[in-house]
């Protein structure tokens, strides 16, 4: 790493001198995906890696979990047979996912999680020493795996540990707003980025590689449980050019907004009371839903099923669990009223008899048939009621409120087979900034997916890139631009409007127009209104306080990307793939969803071609935005014969 200065003109038009930082490999980001990447990195003999983040205690893999954190891998116990063939199998199932990427994550499945278990993460076994698993969602097989509600954290903190081990510098406090690219050989490439660090200065940084790691966009939507530290970077990237794909593709569940926490599994599978309220949260109380069941047993047995099918999805309403996250969207949106789930007693009329032979039988087999829901809970998983004790809320003296909150997004940052970013080389995408999953994964993939993403892009750094080719004459004058763009934007951050309102706006709109329930005439009016809120900004800025110019950098690269992300799903909703994953487009001439609800939340089946396809989305500063749908690529059919293989391998020709 070499320190140097650059010069960057003003918006007064004097010269600055800033911090010019050179590097290798730079990583953005300091997620379980990034710290692994920068890991692997060493690992590869690339020495000259640095970690550039906001803080290690950022971001949501260290600061979130759910019931019970899955982490997806090949199987690896008993007698179950699988396959790294099998597995993609069941990822290209979910439709609209490349098959190349299908297969590298299920091929390196088994070996990114035994390198976690060798960091000392402790995934549990039997006693002849078999990873025992679990079926998670669209999963055929025990693939799934947990350490519990801190699965994710709990990696982060091994790989902490390793990079501190392998001494890879770390600079904390510091918020990439940038991407620095060049032209080379009729081409973009990443070249690096721009920094604010703590103090709100500019810092640059020269990079013949990036990996970017900023995780999703968690600052996009009002109901949302993305832990608040964490809002992504992904329009950081989207400025810069970089190609993304199946956008419109996110997850959507319930989830408490006090404290942000998905409540899935066993907060749903002891069957607690929902109750909604008016706006001041305690009149005009009631069971909202028992008027949409036909019995007590039938709802109670629906809310079970949210235990498992904890993600909304458009073909679960009809007759299905999901209806259930419809309800909720009801109460609290078009109502306006609140909605809490109530552990301390029993819905009106709930009986262990009315319930469906599964849930009797989980419920039984776990042996907690107890009198109430809190009762039941603590007998199934006392961890998930000392969760909200530790964070200040006592399940026995007091209901958690509830909302349907964005959760994940399976679309991203386009890249190939090796994580490369499909337009800007050098630039690695990876955990979930990069969109390689389609419409549905099964649950704990993103785990998966972002060790996978590190050790693929580290690979072929160390085999590709490990030269150093950037022309520095050409760097400087791209950085030298870039900077002085910046200096400029942050002289308006002086009046306009707060970056509180800012954000609060492009997140309502995002929530109303572009969650879990989606109109077209919605979208039309929320593109419009997101094209003139990003037009604001570039010309106005938005006002901070002191210290808060990263915030409205913050602002600024999410109000570009909700901008991109509703147009990409009204792209996608106009163009007739219909109701899909995670979310339902409503047309009074569509299927009902329920006799009790009326035509105004009918929606359109899905149009099963467009499972076949995947949409990829550009965008450029000026607020323009390209979508168009291509073939998704199939799943490889490899040579495995070994001589051939090992010939390719050691040649190289598998990184071509």
């Amino acid at each position: 790493m070499e320190r140097h200065t650059l010069s960057a003109a003003t918006a007064d038009g004097r010269r600055r001198d800033l911090p010019h930082i050179r590097v290798h490999t730079l990583v953005i980001g300091s997620g379980a995906a990034g710290l692994n990447a920068a890991v692997q990195l060493r690992r590869h003999g690339v020495d000259d890696v640095l970690i550039l983040t906001e803080g290690l205690d950022k971001g949501t893999s260290i600061n979130t979990g759910s019931d019970k954190q899955t982490y997806y891998k090949l199987a690896m116990c008993g007698d179950d047979a699988d396959s790294p063939h099998a597995m993609a199998e069941t990822y290209f199932a979910g439709g609209s996912m490349h098959g190349d990427l299908a297969l590298v994550e299920a091929s390196l499945s088994a070996r990114a999680f035994l390198h976690l278990v060798t960091l000392g993460v402790p995934f549990p076994t039997d006693a002849y020493g078999q990873f025992v698993g679990y079926k998670t969602d669209h999963d055929p097989r025990q693939r799934a795996t947990s350490i519990g509600p801190y699965t994710s954290q709990e990696m982060c903190r091994a790989l902490i540990r390793e990079a501190g081990r392998l001494r890879i510098p770390i600079r904390e406090g510091r918020f990439a707003i940038a991407l620095i690219t060049v032209e080379e050989d009729g081409a973009r490439r990443a070249a690096g980025a721009l920094a604010l660090n703590g103090r709100g200065q500019l810092e640059i940084y020269e990079a013949e590689n990036v990996v970017y790691a900023t995780g999703g966009p968690g600052g996009l939507y009002h109901t949302s449980v993305y832990p608040e530290v964490h809002t992504g970077g992904i329009g950081v990237a989207l400025l810069a050019g970089a190609q993304a794909q199946n956008l419109p593709e996110s997850q959507y569940g319930l989830a408490s907004i006090g404290f942000r926490w998905n409540v899935s599994g066993t907060y749903m599978q002891v069957v607690p009371r929902f109750l909604s309220t008016a706006a001041d949260g305690a009149s005009d109380a009631r069971e909202f839903l028992r008027d949409a069941f036909a019995s007590v047993g039938e709802m109670g047995s629906m809310v079970f099923l949210k235990g498992y099918q904890w993600p909304f999805d458009s073909r679960k309403i009809v007759g299905g669990s999901s209806l259930i996250d419809v309800l909720v969207y009801i109460e609290t949106v078009v109502k306006g009223r609140r909605v809490f789930l109530d552990y301390r007693e029993n819905g009106a009329g709930f009986s262990f008899a009315d319930l469906s032979p599964e849930a009797l039988a989980y419920l039984t087999k776990s042996q907690a048939l107890h009198e109430t829901p809190l009762g039941r809970l603590q007998a199934m998983n006392p961890a998930a009621v000392a969760l909200y004790r530790k964070h200040g809320i006592d399940l026995a003296r007091e209901p958690i409120e509830i909302a349907v909150c964005a959760q994940h997004n399976n679309g991203g940052l386009a890249a190939n087979h090796w994580w490369e970013a499909v337009n800007l080389r050098h630039l690695f995408p990876v955990g979930e900034v990069n969109g390689s999953h389609g419409i549905y994964r099964p649950g704990g993939s993103a785990l998966n997916s972002g060790q996978v993403g590190g050790f693929r892009a580290a690979e072929f750094i160390a085999r590709r890139y490990a030269d150093r080719t950037l022309e520095a004459g050409r760097f400087a004058q791209a950085a030298a631009a870039t900077a002085a763009d910046a200096l400029r934007w942050s002289a308006t951050c002086r009046a306009g409007r707060d970056w509180r309102e800012e954000r609060r706006e492009l997140q309502q709109r995002m929530t109303r127009a572009g969650a879990h329930i989606r109109r077209g005439s919605d979208l039309a009016q929320a593109v419009e209104e997101a094209r003139d809120q990003w037009r604001r900004l570039q010309t106005s800025g938005c006002r901070v306080g002191k210290g808060e110019l990263p915030e409205a950098w913050s602002t600024r690269q999410l109000c570009f990307a909700h901008l991109v992300y509703l147009e990409a799903i009204r792209f996608a909703v106009e163009s007739g793939a219909g109701s899909r994953g995670s979310s339902v487009v409503l047309d009074p001439g569509g299927t009902p969803a329920h006799e009790g609800l009326g035509p105004e939340w009918s929606f359109v089946p899905p149009d099963p071609e467009f499972r076949e396809r995947v949409l990829e989305t550009e965008a450029t500063p000026d607020g323009a935005v390209t979508s168009r749908w291509v073939s998704r690529r199939p799943l490889p059919t490899t040579d495995t014969w070994f001589e051939t293989a090992w010939a390719a391998f050691r040649s190289g020709t598998i990184y071509s």
